[in-house]
């Protein structure tokens, strides 16, 4: 092994004095040379041409540094980089505990602040129904300059109780509607039980909705029969007339899903379709007579989570709105205003289903209770909860038409039929354990019961519980609908409707 002369070190670039015959690192001899143009051992005059190169082997590997060449110093090495990872890491746990106790009370301060303020509301609530009942007392109207300006700003009052005007409508209706209950038979001419039992698929229409969406909600008219309106996954509505196998109207507006959709359709006043979706927006559009098509009529953000209540009150003149954000809402169909906003309640909203007479709404929760409330005096007339149970959504629920019974899941696979007189569950439906209910429905008659789920379509006869039929075709139901007269059954899978009724 050669040295360097100057250096002492083994060289990178050896080359050799022709003169003298020392070892020279090249880049160190050119720069002592260029400096002295003389041999840095002898003395003699050198110069670059004197210098000769040394040829080393290629595969020759670099000699170790001083501080690498022995045992001793490889471990020295590597111990102090063992301490200093070490430390790194020490340094960092401390940074990350550190930030896990900061997160810690930010979260705790946010929840103690979210409760201080639910607090308040529901105070500020009360407060104004105090003062309203004190001023409709002492005959004083109230101030036009109360209510929140975040909420004048955002279009949508923040009513403690309804409008005198709207409270003799659901008064009128719901004496209308109880009187002719208690007399009321089986309509004339509707499906019996051992009519269903015959049930076949009569008719497929495959396709409504995009490729990548399904459908998530499906209501028939009544004054058309053979039109439905459905809501998709895709964002959009669609009105669809089965007699043509045409598409009526793509609604679009949406930015999210639709959870759903209902039709009003009334002898005096104009149909208006309805639907709700997970932007937090309702919509309704109507048809108009000059251009031929469905428009919009009125565009409802009156909440700040998913809409995923939407019902037609039995006067016609009222839409109902559940809402994830803990509240619901009433508006008014002949100029789309809000009537009603609830306070922020205990738990958030899943589904919502009106009383047929009109008085009280049952609205589901995501912890499995039901609260039913009194419409006219947004009270709370009755938390339903069933037996203790593993928790689940309560994400459909229907009252009877006859007015006694609420059905609703009492667990992801049994359906309870509630007894209102009495708030308790009188009947179990239960489905199997690998059946997740998308959706329950009473027919008109309240002689049948539809439920909608992760195995198809059962239908069920009322008081008896008897399964009439199962309709498995196309895998998961997620929706379903009577037809006119209980004829026929309406059902969605995927992007499919469904029809059920008797063989021709």
């Amino acid at each position: 092994m050669f040295f360097c002369a100057i250096s002492g070190e083994p060289p990178q670039d050896p080359v050799i004095s022709q003169k003298s015959g020392h070892v020279y690192e090249r880049r160190l001899i050119q720069k002592y040379i260029t400096e002295n143009g003389t041999d840095p051992i002898t003395g003699d005059k050198l110069d670059e041409n004197d210098l000769l190169s040394v040829k080393a082997s290629p595969n020759a590997a670099a000699p170790r540094p001083p501080a690498h060449s022995s045992i001793p110093a490889l471990l020295g090495s590597l111990q102090t980089e063992w301490d200093a990872l070490v430390l790194e890491t020490f340094t960092l746990k401390q940074q990350y505990n550190s930030a896990r106790q900061e997160l810690s009370y930010a979260l705790y301060a946010q929840d103690a602040a979210s409760r201080v303020v639910a607090r308040l509301t529901r105070e500020r609530d009360m407060a104004r129904q105090a003062l309203a009942s004190v001023q409709a007392s002492m005959g004083v109207a109230p101030s036009a300059s109360e209510g929140d300006v975040e909420m004048a700003e955002e279009g949508a009052s923040q009513e403690g109780i309804l409008p005198a005007s709207i409270v003799a409508q659901i008064d009128a209706t719901h004496t209308a509607l109880t009187s002719t209950r208690k007399k009321r038979k089986m309509p004339p001419g509707f499906a019996t039980p051992a009519d269903v039992k015959t049930y076949k698929s009569t008719h497929t229409i495959p396709s409504l909705h995009s490729a990548s969406a399904g459908i998530t909600s499906i209501a028939v008219s009544t004054a058309n029969p053979t039109q439905f309106l459905t809501g998709g996954s895709d964002n959009i509505v669609q009105l669809y007339d089965r007699s043509t196998d045409k598409v009526l109207a793509s609604l679009k507006g949406h930015t999210k899903k639709v959870n759903r959709v209902c039709i009003r359709e009334s002898d005096d006043q104009p149909t208006l379709l309805f639907s709700a979706g997970a932007d937090k927006v309702a919509r309704a559009w109507s048809h108009d007579s000059a251009s031929g098509e469905y428009i919009p009529r009125s565009t409802i953000k009156t909440h700040k989570g998913e809409v995923t209540g939407l019902a037609v009150h039995p006067t016609n003149t009222l839409i109902a709105l559940g809402s994830s954000d803990k509240t619901y809402s009433l508006h008014d169909l002949s100029n789309f205003s809000q009537v009603y906003h609830s306070p922020v309640l205990d738990d958030p909203f899943s589904s919502l289903s009106i009383h047929p007479d009109g008085a009280i709404m049952g609205l589901g929760t995501p912890n499995s209770s039901i609260h039913v409330y009194d419409i006219r005096s947004g009270d709370i007339a009755a938390t339903l909860t069933p037996p203790d149970g593993a928790p689940f959504a309560v994400n459909t629920l229907c009252f009877s038409e006859n007015g006694y019974h609420l059905a609703a899941p009492t667990s992801s696979s049994t359906v309870g039929i509630w007894d209102l007189r009495r708030q308790k569950i009188g009947s179990t439906i239960n489905l199997g354990e690998g059946f997740n209910i998308n959706q329950v429905v009473y027919d008109y008659s309240a002689q049948i019961l539809g439920v909608a789920g992760s195995e198809g379509i059962r239908v069920f006869a009322h008081k008896t519980w008897e399964e009439l039929a199962r309709f498995e075709e196309g895998g998961e139901a997620t929706t379903l609908a009577f037809g006119a007269e209980s004829k026929e059954i309406w059902g969605t899978t995927g992007r499919e409707v469904r029809i059920w009724g008797a063989p021709a």
